[in-house]
């Protein structure tokens, strides 16, 4: 008997090829899956450090454009 009789391996089989195989519209869905998993993950392990090391407060963004501004008129 075993664990798994041929129409197991045979389900199993189909399943997979359904899945995964050929050109299909299917194993296309399961790559860009699989490409936004990735860039989920390298999205992750960007360092947050260099996002938090200069953060400006809302008067600072603000009152830029004007220094820049004044800049221009000297």
């Amino acid at each position: 008997m075993g664990a798994f009789s041929w129409w197991h391996w045979v389900i199993l089989l189909v399943v997979v090829l359904v899945l995964f195989g050929g050109k299909g519209k299917v194993s296309d869905l399961m790559g860009d899956v699989a490409k936004g998993i990735k860039s989920f993950k390298k999205g992750m392990a960007d360092d947050p450090a260099e996002a938090a090391a200069s953060p400006k407060s809302i008067e600072e963004q603000a009152s830029q454009p004007v220094k820049e501004a004044e800049k221009a008129k000297s």
